[in-house]
């Protein structure tokens, strides 16, 4: 079996870097063993955390993977897009100078080539970590190639020429998902980009459409306007990042308002057509209305689909096309030999819940375990800017359960460090169960939200109360000083009229 070959665009320093590590042409695989305590399909993070952590307990492991290790996040995703992202905010902060005090002679202006080629020289220099070679060195046995489910404990690998036989005791499902893209008529033959794709190029689209206004869109969309492309986004709900609470989706919706990215709700997309260079997206609007959006590329956000095509029929796994393989609490399949984590079977499509899920599965999988992927407390973060961050139940999924909860908000136009930082449109919101201080969710929107929700999600592992947070002292002046101002705000509905009699009435005595 040799390796099959792959191209990563453009062809560079940096991506020669990356192609060496994550799928390195001259990768000559290893004897099979006789038989494996767990092979895993799939090498982005659920897989790389299920096989390094298998074998450093002891285990022997197999890591198949048909393209690039590290899988969406470190390729596609995460990585780069975060890269990207910074540029863009450098680019906001300059314009944003003058209202600071801070002057330039002449209009900044982005060098999108640059962006990008820095872009790919972190990405090479992260790719170290998630490489062919650290993997064996850790122990794991990798095999680079198509790999489908061959027989009851087999595996069967493809690769540029050849098959190899993987045998198991149990074997792990990680092949994570990729880009959904909508059938609308045209979209095929007009071309367009991905996640997959968009962090290929090297010249900035002047004018770009982007389909969806989910967090992939949403980021994108944002990153390429600061960045000098003209965006327009189509999105078929009433505001952006719909999954998100209204207050903190209307934060976000306002900036890009006021960016200069325009925002075409409600919409449908019905066909693409493409004249030239040029494609334009015909839409009509929930009124009934129709438009047309001309531009030089497309780029499609439209959700994940699972990555399900390796022959699970034969094996007993059950799943569906969009939602993936379906899998217990504790992560085992329809065939308990088979077990799953990642984004090919959670709803929570994340880097940080595909580490977690794959921590479940290996102690599922290979020592009897009963953990559960729902006692995970799973936050999130979309990096718009603001970000807004998450974690626990929204006001309306506490509804939905029937729980009553008690709303606290603290604004940042209250807290002196945004004042002074001039980022004031955000707020910390906590939610916790009507009367208690106990914390079942939380929002943070703010400049850096996803570095502040840390401190609510440890309250909610650790069963911290927001009334104890009041206790916790922050340095002055911080945003983060938000949350134990939420915790002064508990402490004071204590307070109760007959509290206070009680207080003054000792106070007047011991005068």
């Amino acid at each position: 079996m040799t390796t099959p070959t792959i191209e990563i665009l453009p062809r560079d320093e940096h991506n020669a870097r990356l192609l060496a590590n994550v799928h390195p042409p001259d990768w000559t695989p290893p004897r099979p063993a006789a038989r494996y305590n767990l092979v895993v399909i799939g090498a982005g993070t659920a897989g790389l955390v299920t096989a390094a952590g298998a074998a450093g307990l002891g285990a022997k492991v197999a890591l198949v993977e048909r393209a690039l290790m590290g899988g969406d996040c470190l390729n596609v995703g995460c990585v780069p897009s975060k890269a990207v992202i910074r540029s863009s905010r450098e680019m906001a902060d300059v314009g944003a100078g003058a209202a600071l005090g801070v002057r330039l002679p002449g209009p900044a202006q982005a060098d999108f080539a640059a962006v990008m080629a820095r872009m790919r020289q972190v990405r090479a220099r992260l790719s170290e970590i998630d490489s062919a070679h650290r993997f064996r060195g850790l122990g794991v046995d990798v095999f680079l190639g198509d790999a489908r489910f061959s027989g009851p404990d087999t595996v069967t690998v493809g690769g540029g020429s050849g098959n190899t036989t993987l045998r198991f005791k149990k074997a792990v499902i990680a092949t994570g998902a990729r880009a959904a893209v909508p059938p609308v008529p045209g979209l095929a033959e007009a071309g367009y980009l991905t996640n997959e794709t968009v962090f290929s190029l090297t010249e900035r689209p002047a004018r770009l459409a982007v389909l969806g206004g989910g967090p992939i869109g949403c980021e994108l969309a944002q990153a390429f306007a600061r960045l000098g492309s003209r965006v327009t986004l189509l999105h078929t709900g009433d505001h952006l990042l719909n999954r998100e609470d209204d207050d903190a989706a209307a934060i976000v919706q306002r900036g890009f308002e006021a960016e200069g990215v325009a925002l075409v709700l409600r919409a449908t997309v019905e066909r693409v057509e493409r004249a030239g260079a040029e494609r334009t997206v015909h839409y009509r609007t929930a009124a009934g209305a129709p438009g047309a959006v001309a531009a030089d590329a497309i780029l499609v956000a439209a959700g994940r689909a699972p990555n399900v095509d390796l022959g699970l029929e034969a094996v007993g796994v059950a799943y569906d096309p969009q939602t993936g393989v379906v899998v217990d609490d504790r992560l085992r399949t329809t065939n308990p030999r088979i077990y799953a984590c990642g984004d090919v079977c959670l709803d929570t499509k994340f880097t940080h819940a595909a580490d977690f899920s794959a921590r479940v599965v290996i102690q599922n999988a290979l020592f009897l375990g009963r953990k559960r992927v729902s006692a995970l407390t799973m936050p999130w973060c979309t990096y718009t800017d603001p970000e807004i961050a998450h974690v626990g139940l929204y006001e309306r999924d506490a509804r939905a359960r029937g729980i009553e909860v008690d709303t606290w908000i603290q604004r940042f136009a209250d807290v002196d460090r945004a004042v002074l930082d001039g980022e004031e449109d955000g707020f910390v919101k906590v939610h916790t169960r009507k009367g208690t201080d106990r914390i079942v969710g939380a929002t943070v929107v703010a400049r850096h939200a996803g570095e502040m929700l840390n401190e609510l999600t440890l309250a909610m592992v650790a069963g911290v109360g927001l009334g104890r947070i009041a206790s916790v002292i922050h340095p002055y002046p911080t945003q983060a000083d938000a949350i134990r101002k939420l915790g002064d705000q508990y402490n004071r509905t204590r307070l109760t009229p007959g509290v206070k009699r009680a207080f003054t009435t000792w106070l007047r005595w011991t005068r």
